[in-house]
Order: structure tokens, then C-alpha cells, then sequence
């Protein structure tokens, strides 16, 4: 078990966000948390690397306690990509350098150089080495941030909605991506996502989230019709294409009508 979450709950003004979340997840997991907008996957993520603090509950990796640990301890276990990327007057290669700042003693080091090349090859982003952030897409952003969290080498990714400013190809480039590194280095990975197909073909496990609790979590088994339509208020048909199950809207449940007038 590389992480353990155990009873956590987060308040904010003394309004109850999370109540009671409990999971673990092994290495070489990938886990999606999904859930409608507001129900509180980016404050669980926020949570478990101490962005924020929980008001109970604990969080372990690896068997080290996060409330023991400081900011340059937690960010050599963690690896964080936040839905925004702030950006700034950097080219993309010393921006994806300072995700090695943990490991940094006294100067950065040969295997420090070698490390971040490594992860622009890995992503395909060798092009983007001397281009300014600030100057970049939304998806070259959203690429540059996960290289950072990479070469970080953490024990455990964290991703808010790492697909968000990607197209199509580059969803499944990255997503791809990340899965071979989990299982590859033995490494967990947490991601928020919308998308239930992406979930269904890149996650091992799901913990889908309603009112701030754990309503389901597992693997496959525990994504059904019936819990989609708990969670989303929207009834869904789960079949199959080309081996891949898939999840397909149907009617919302407040079945909207619209009445067209027709010109005279």
C-alpha cells in the first residue's frame, strides 16, 4: 500500500466539505476521483498533499505521516498538477528544472539536467525546451506542469483534471503516459476527471463522490448505471466498443422540452 487516507474531512467556514473520506491505493494504481462540479475532487486532492489542511483524519505514504512531514519532504513523496498553471518569464525547460528544487542540495546537478531531458523526450515536448510559458497554449502549459511533477520522482502523481486544456490525441498521449510511468517506476496516481469513457480506459480504480462522502470506490465493478445516475442525477447506458466499455448519456431526468415557433 503506498497511500492510505483514513477519516478525513475538511471544513471551510464551518461548513463540512469532505466527511469521512477513507481509501488506499497500492503502487502501480491509477485512481480517478469523478463527480459532479462542486462536490468537493479538488479539495480532496488539495488535502491529501496539505494544500490544504484537513481538520481530521490522516494521510499516509509510503507509511510516513504527511502531518509529520514539512513542504520539501512532502513534495519529494508528491507530485501535484493543479488545474491552473501560473505562469511567468521562464522558458518551459527551467520551469520543468524547478520541480527538482526537493532534491536540490547545494546546485544543480548533472543528473538533475539529465533527469528533466529525460521527461521532455518522455512527453514529446523537446520543442518546446527554450519557449517562454507565458507565450504558450493552454496545453503546452498543462504539459510543461506535468513534466514538472515528473521529475520530481515522486512516490504519488496528483492531477486536477490533467486533460482539461488537451485535445483529443494529446489526452490520450498524456494519458497514456502517465499509466506507463505509474506502472513502470511503481508509483499511484490520483487524478479528478469529468470524462467517464477516459476514466473506464486509463483508471484501475474510482471513488465517485457525492455530497462531500465516498459513494462508491473500486474498480470497475462499482461503476454501473444505477451509481451514475446516484451520483450525476443523469440515467446512463454502459456498453461496449472495440473491447472498451463505454458510459452513453440518456435523457435527463428533468426531461427538457424545447418548443420551436415556427416563422411566418
Amino acid at each position: 500500500m503506498i497511500l492510505s487516507v483514513d477519516e478525513l474531512q475538511f471544513l471551510y467556514r464551518n461548513r463540512k466539505i469532505l466527511h469521512e473520506i477513507a481509501f488506499s491505493i497500492d503502487e502501480g494504481e491509477v485512481v480517478a476521483i469523478l463527480g459532479p462540479n462542486g462536490v468537493g475532487k479538488t479539495t480532496l486532492l488539495k488535502c491529501l498533499n496539505r494544500i490544504l489542511n484537513p481538520r481530521g483524519g490522516t494521510v499516509h505514504i509510503d507509511g510516513e505521516n504527511l502531518s509529520d512531514l514539512g513542504t520539501m519532504e512532502i513534495a519529494r513523496l508528491i507530485g501535484y498538477v493543479p488545474q491552473r498553471v501560473e505562469t511567468g518569464r521562464l522558458t518551459a525547460f527551467d520551469a520543468v528544472l524547478l520541480g527538482r528544487r526537493p532534491h536540490i542540495k547545494w546546485d544543480i546537478a548533472e543528473k538533475d539536467l539529465k533527469i528533466v531531458d529525460s521527461v521532455f523526450k518522455l512527453l514529446s515536448m523537446e520543442n518546446l525546451r527554450l519557449s517562454y510559458i507565458d507565450e504558450m497554449s493552454g496545453g503546452e502549459l498543462q504539459k510543461v506542469a506535468i513534466a514538472r511533477s515528473l521529475v520530481q520522482e515522486p512516490k504519488v502523481l496528483l492531477l486536477d483534471e490533467p486533460t482539461s486544456s488537451l485535445d483529443l490525441r494529446n489526452q490520450v498521449e498524456i494519458l497514456a503516459v502517465i499509466r506507463q510511468i505509474v506502472l513502470q517506476h511503481k508509483i499511484a496516481a490520483v487524478m479528478t476527471m469529468h470524462d467517464l469513457n477516459q476514466a473506464f480506459r486509463y483508471a484501475d480504480r474510482f471513488i465517485l463522490l457525492k455530497g462531500g462522502k465516498v459513494h462508491a470506490y473500486g474498480g470497475a465493478e462499482v461503476i454501473t448505471p444505477q451509481v451514475i445516475e446516484e451520483v450525476y442525477g443523469l440515467p446512463v447506458v454502459i456498453g461496449e466498443i472495440s473491447g472498451m466499455r463505454c458510459v452513453v448519456p440518456g435523457s435527463p431526468v428533468w426531461d427538457c422540452k424545447i418548443s420551436y415557433a415556427a416563422s411566418k
